[in-house]
């Protein structure tokens, strides 16, 4: 990777040609029982829509339906589950003039939420599950590959890296050249650092320190600090009480390159960052 990102102004994702050169918003829509903050609260269709509706009046550019937890410790969930979970909230929310995201990794699900109109595959494990590439490879929705140590059941058992950015940078380089290598053009893929999964306290402070090295690559970053327990211990607050820490964050991130940023937030993110370009002048 050695472009700039700023050189790439669009991300294709489906029929959506997205502008990237001010930073977009993906809203979090969980249909899980189970995820760290607002796991059950949206477990019905009818919930789930009615937040993903909110989170788009609110500014959202993108939603991002998970159907499993990715919570330190969180167990699988089968495949028929998790469609179950996912589908029919996707197939209410697909007309809305935003692209859907769905959080999976599993190729055979991927291959179905792409024909019902999914416009990107968000997967915490890189697509490196045998057939994962290949089921976007003849389809012309977004990627995002996420960095993650081990699994959720297990990422934050002792995290160890050498040299936490040097390890991220390669393993997301390697994988972002995998997609292009099974057909997947660039202005399609989007790389994700993965804060928290698998990374300890000072591994997350030092890879946000250095964000600016991913940023800077051909790839456009997602990033994704939403209520993460490490922006906790920074302020000794809750789960639901991160939202302050969380738009800081935010506001930091755009400062360092992002251009995908993941919150369950989105108003207050999206005031951020409309307030960030005026003071620029990128109005």
């Amino acid at each position: 990777m050695s472009s700039s990102a700023m050189n790439q102004k669009r991300l294709q994702a489906g029929q959506f040609d997205l502008d990237i050169s001010c930073p977009l918003v993906m809203g979090i829509v969980n249909v899980t029982p189970d995820s760290f903050y607002d796991g059950g609260r949206f477990l019905s269709v009818k919930s789930a829509v009615d937040k993903a509706a909110q989170l788009v009046a609110e500014g959202a550019d993108i939603i991002d339906i998970g159907g499993e937890s990715s919570r330190p410790g969180a167990l699988p969930v089968q495949y028929d589950e998790e469609k179950r979970r996912i589908m029919p909230v996707l197939k209410e929310i697909r007309h809305f003039n935003v692209p859907i995201s769905v959080d999976t990794y599993k190729p055979k699900l991927m291959k179905e939420v792409l024909d019902q109109g999914a416009s990107m595959i968000n997967d915490i494990y890189s697509f490196t599950m045998p057939g994962a590439l290949e089921a976007l490879s003849g389809s012309d929705a977004a990627i995002c590959m996420m960095h993650m140590q081990k699994s959720p059941w297990s990422m934050q058992r002792k995290p160890t890296y050498t040299n936490v950015v040097e390890e991220v940078f390669s393993f997301l380089s390697v994988r972002a050249a995998a997609a292009e290598a099974v057909g997947i053009s660039q202005d399609r893929i989007l790389i994700d650092p993965g804060f928290g999964f698998g990374k300890s306290f000072s591994d997350n402070v030092d890879l946000f320190a250095n964000l600016e090295k991913l940023a800077g690559s051909v790839y456009p970053v997602l990033v994704g600090l939403s209520r993460k327990s490490f922006l906790g211990e920074m302020v000794n607050r809750r789960t639901t009480e991160r939202d302050y820490a969380s738009v800081a964050a935010a506001l930091m991130a755009v400062e360092k390159g992002a251009s995908v940023l993941r919150v369950h937030d989105v108003g207050a993110t999206r005031d951020v960052i409309n307030v960030h370009r005026g003071f620029s002048g990128k109005v």
